[in-house]
């Protein structure tokens, strides 16, 4: 159970992180946001492993771990999250979370047909399931979207199914290298993780002056900066941390349609701290996910 537990973590900690990125997208471009957030994750997440006196477990990573993991970070935080902070910006919380979170559909083809793991009927189910409820939960609209009409909003619709294939490819990479037969400790995995994003860090930052020509990363402010700093150290620090180690003990095609829940935790964050109706669509949706979890979880 502990594996399902870790990736269950995942889903939670991804759950909590495009809630911060909404508010501080309000007046920033994506690329901006995404730019300041690597840098600023990456900073802090370098800085602990010094601090605690683990950069040997960065230093004794072999070149292949590095070489996908640094590829699963291009992919994933660059072209995916930037996508993701689009869809945000274009159709808020309440539905770019869910059509992003679809990417399990994708996982799971690279993981049957590509890494050959076991599929069970359960777990085929249990997928379809969890999809259905986030359906229902993207059907849903809220306040923040009631304006969106037209263009904006089907490029919306369109970048966060994009988000989806792009993270399934970055999750599929990130499994082969926990996979590894050297990448068997916490320690590995955390560097594994700082190696993730501070390679995606410097790649931004060689590309910035092409990226984001107006230099608008230097121009965020503090509050905003505070937010992506703390919504990336929980999505991708916590999050994948969780997610890999989720990994260790339980294949892909188990794990990740578990942590694809967050827009169950997302719902219910929404009604805590927003205030957001509940509607018959936000229960089904829920129960929908919960069911489909109790489907993944059977052996």
């Amino acid at each position: 159970m502990i594996g399902e537990l870790a990736a269950l973590g995942a889903g939670v900690s991804w759950a909590i992180a495009p809630i911060l990125y909404r508010k501080a997208l309000s007046n920033t471009k994506p690329i901006s946001a995404n730019i300041v957030r690597c840098a600023t994750n990456a900073a802090v997440l370098v800085g602990v492993l010094v601090l605690f006196g683990k950069v040997g477990a960065l230093a004794s990573l072999p070149m292949g771990v590095v070489v996908v993991v640094a590829v699963s970070g291009v992919v994933g935080l660059g072209i995916g999250d930037t996508l993701y902070m689009v869809g945000l910006k274009s159709v808020g919380v309440a539905r770019a979370v869910p059509l992003a979170a679809t990417y399990p559909l994708f996982s799971l083809i690279w993981a049957t047909f590509l890494l050959g793991q076991p599929l069970s009927l359960t777990a085929v189910l249990g997928v379809a399931v969890i999809l259905s409820g986030i359906w229902l939960l993207s059907r849903e609209k809220s306040e923040e979207n009631d304006g969106i009409k037209g263009k904006l909003a089907f490029m919306g619709v369109v970048v966060s199914l994009a988000t989806a294939v792009v993270w399934s490819v970055s999750v599929t990479l990130m499994d082969v290298a926990v996979s590894m037969s050297s990448v068997n400790s916490l320690d590995t995995n955390y560097a594994i993780i700082t190696m993730r994003i501070a390679a995606m860090a410097l790649f931004l930052m060689l590309l910035a002056p092409f990226l984001d020509r107006e230099h608008g990363f230097l121009k965020i402010k503090r509050g905003a900066v505070i937010l992506l700093c703390v919504g990336g150290l929980v999505a991708n620090g916590v999050g994948w941390l969780l997610m890999n180690y989720s990994f260790l003990n339980i294949v892909e095609a188990r794990a990740v349609p578990i942590s694809s829940t967050s827009p169950l935790f997302t719902a219910v964050a929404g009604f805590i701290f927003f205030h957001e109706k509940v509607t018959a669509k936000t229960v089904l949706g829920a129960a929908a996910i919960v069911a489909g979890i109790g489907l993944i979880f059977i052996v």
